[in-house]
């Protein structure tokens, strides 16, 4: 088991120079990564992943790999190098810890549903608070038991006999990464497996792990949003080129929205990549920034004053925060909708986000699923991210154009972009 990081003391947050005009490159996606292990896991053959996030995140899930029996070598220069087990899972026993790494307890778990053994599975608190229970009863019907037999949660006991496959119906309102898991799991079962979801969100990470799973040799067939049908099949090993993290992204153009200045990420797509994040420009746009894919990278140039807007964001829901912190200086309300799901994320987003607002005299609105925020002038203040990393990221935003902001526990970013307040810094320096 792992030792939880102590919190870290504040990062106080420099207001950008005029004139903002940078660069900037960003790790790679933490979800293709984490994905792109697991498939990677169950191939056969090796595979190489180039250009992967080295993270907290994407560490625990290699070590959760590792528990289960597979060889996965430490990243070096952002490439992990991971030997596959053509779907077997190597170990008969394992503990398996994985820390605040929400996509390593749900992926594991139903790779490791797959297996033939008893593993144990743990997290770190935060985790621990996070709901499992309807992927869970989807592995014990498919024969999967665990111990206690009613678990909900981490931590529990994984009694494995592998997956049974057949047909399955789960709602899709809570996580689409329990959709993802039995999906990625699906080709170990003993039968194939039918999948039906109701009310899916945040659908474009469920489409990137069928466009993954391809890439890595299993096709699956799928009728319309919300039917999928995976046959046992056994996944190949690759080459595999991981692309930067459209969420990570979205607080650089988010810089160049709240400043009026110009931002680059390099090496980022806006069309033919895999994240549906990018739709975040969609949102920028909307508010009046400009956004042009140059050969080397996307530009964002903000505008003298972004508009107000009321936004659906149930399938880019990783960006709402980035989005709120940059409504205050809208000049019109922004209303974001659909977004019932992100209280059961690292923290209560919604409740944390507006905790954090009103510290700094930001006056908001919201209900079970949206979070209104009206045109302020926001004063100085401490902000206390609750551990989540995109809250700390996205008070960043907020902080370039607002004197006296503070970002509590600005280590907490190490979970998915370990550089980001030294790259950060460069952007309030105007030297990116």
């Amino acid at each position: 088991m792992s030792d939880i990081p102590e919190r870290t003391s504040a990062r106080a947050i420099r207001p950008a120079r005029s004139g903002l005009d940078a660069a900037v490159r960003i790790p790679g996606s933490k979800s293709i990564t984490n994905r792109a292990l697991l498939l990677a896991a169950l191939a056969g053959g090796s595979s190489t992943l180039r250009g992967a996030l080295v993270a907290d995140d994407t560490r625990a899930f290699a070590a959760g790999l590792r528990a289960l029996g597979f060889a996965v070598d430490e990243a070096t220069a952002g490439a992990w190098g991971v030997r596959g087990a053509a779907g077997r899972i190597p170990a008969a026993e394992a503990d398996v810890f994985c820390a605040e790494a929400g996509t390593a307890a749900r992926f594991l778990l139903a790779a490791g549903a797959a297996g033939e053994g008893r593993y144990r599975m743990d997290a770190a608190p935060q985790l621990r608070r996070r709901p499992l229970a309807q992927l869970l009863e989807a592995l014990r019907a498919q024969g999967a038991r665990t111990e206690p037999p009613d678990a909900k949660r981490l931590p529990l006991m994984l009694e494995a006999r592998g997956l049974a496959g057949g047909s399955l119906r789960l709602p899709g309102d809570t996580s689409s990464q329990f959709i993802s898991a039995l999906l990625m799991a699906a080709p170990l079962g003993r039968a194939p497996l039918e999948l039906a979801v109701s009310g899916l969100v945040s659908r474009p990470y469920v489409d990137m792990t069928l466009a993954m799973m391809a890439q890595f040799g299993v096709e699956a067939e799928r009728r319309g949003h919300e039917h999928f049908r995976v046959a046992p099949a056994v996944y190949t090993g690759r080459d595999y080129a991981v692309e930067p993290d459209a969420s990570t992204a979205s607080y650089f153009f988010a810089a160049a929205a709240i400043t009026g200045g110009r931002v680059k990420v390099l090496g980022l797509r806006r069309d033919g990549g895999l994240q549906g994040d990018v739709r975040f420009l969609d949102v920028l746009q909307a508010m009046g920034c400009s956004v042009s894919e140059e050969p080397d990278g996307v530009v964002v140039a903000g505008p003298a004053t972004p508009t107000g807007l009321t936004v659906d964001m149930s399938d880019i829901s990783d960006t709402f925060m980035t989005l709120v912190a940059v409504a205050p200086f809208a000049s019109s309300p922004v209303t974001v909708t659909g977004i019932a799901n992100v209280r059961l994320k690292e923290s209560d987003r919604i409740a944390a986000m507006e905790s954090n607002l009103h510290r700094l005299g930001i006056r908001t609105a919201s209900g079970p699923d949206f979070l209104r925020v009206y045109p302020s002038t926001p004063r100085g203040g401490r902000v206390d991210p609750h551990g989540d990393h995109r809250i700390a990221m996205s008070f960043a935003v907020l902080g370039l154009r607002a004197r006296g902001v503070a970002v509590e526990d600005p280590g907490c970013v190490r979970k998915t972009f370990p550089d980001f307040f030294e790259i950060w810094k460069a952007l309030e320096q105007g030297t990116a």
